[in-house]
């Protein structure tokens, strides 16, 4: 196993062993070094990817047992919570020695890494790293190169601000750099201020839960809005919580099964996901369409500045979410 400042060092150098095992503490830290070898070993149409459910050896073995169909490298790809058996993994790392542009990656994003982790070993060709949470000053560094790879100048405030208002999530920080991006210009503090929706505290958590439950939310929406959020940022919230809510009843309904990662883009912590999952179902995709319309003619109220009391405004209109439900 070897060490992050080591990884990095090889990676800068190009040098990296073709067939990586990714584990620890960090689903986004794996999830990003994944992609930048991916990056540097090949093109989209080199990569084949196993993601959890759908791993299965033989279709694994077939892929880098063969050449490229497309001349170039041959990557595998594997993203699995349970463990890969260590044999069929020594199966697959040998056939990555067979070929110089045969490579495999094996995200794992599960607790019990001990026997899988055996099987890469530099005799082998091969190395694992463990990824622990970033320090914050990494997280600013990741940000860095995600921005200026989307040619998105943000100065070092911003990246600060932003990494903040996420609570320190990378996943969600690099979501809203994105976002930030469409809008083609330099990014200041105050930009992440109007275009950054922050993340709410728990209390804000509850406020949703308890009008979605239909009970009296009053005190907590009058305390939130003491502690400095606003009526828009209250109803954008909800709003992006019952959007999630519609994606995972959807994703419910085709699929008939519960995948954070594949609806949002980044993997829920399980008790979340399936709070979410079992909320989801809860309510018709007639009442998604009541609630999400009611809300977005909501939001158009108080940004068009119809209504000088707009905490009133509010109230009316959470308390009229409550009759649709």
């Amino acid at each position: 196993m070897i060490k992050k400042q080591d990884f990095d060092r090889l990676l800068q150098q190009g040098k990296i062993p073709r067939a990586m095992m990714f584990f620890g503490e960090s689903e986004f830290m794996i999830n990003f070094h994944a992609k930048k070898l991916c990056e540097l070993w090949g093109a989209e149409d080199d990569i084949f990817t196993l993601y959890h459910q759908d791993y299965n050896f033989n279709d694994a073995k077939a892929h880098i047992s063969q050449g490229s169909l497309f001349g170039g490298n041959n990557v595998l790809l594997i993203k699995n919570d349970k463990k890969v058996p260590k044999k069929e993994l020594d199966e697959l790392i040998s056939y990555v020695g067979k070929s110089p542009s045969n490579f495999l990656i094996y995200c794992y994003y599960g607790p019990d890494y001990k026997t899988s982790n055996k099987s890469f070993t530099p005799k082998l060709g091969a190395e694992s790293i463990r990824f622990f949470h970033p320090y914050f000053t990494e997280s600013k560094a990741i940000i860095r190169q995600e921005a200026k790879a989307l040619n998105l100048q943000i100065n070092d405030d911003a990246i600060t601000h932003l990494l903040l208002s996420q609570n320190s999530n990378l996943s969600l920080a690099c979501k809203e750099l994105e976002k930030l991006a469409i809008l083609q210009m330099p990014i200041h503090a105050k930009d992440i201020n109007e275009h950054v929706f922050p993340l709410a505290e728990v209390k804000l958590d509850e406020l949703i839960l308890d009008i979605l439950a239909k009970k009296d939310f009053r005190t907590n929406l009058q305390r939130l809005l003491e502690t400095g959020e606003n009526e828009i940022q209250v109803i954008t919230a909800i709003t992006n919580f019952i959007t999630q809510l519609f994606l995972f009843h959807t994703y419910i309904k085709i699929h008939g099964a519960i995948d954070s990662a594949a609806v949002l883009g980044y993997k829920l912590p399980a008790f979340i996901e399936k709070e979410r999952a079992t909320l989801s179902i809860k309510f018709k995709l007639s009442t998604y369409e009541k609630l999400l319309d009611h809300l977005l003619k909501t939001e158009l109220l108080l940004k068009s500045g119809g209504s000088k009391d707009t905490n009133a405004l509010l109230l009316a209109a959470l308390i009229r979410l409550q009759v649709i439900l």
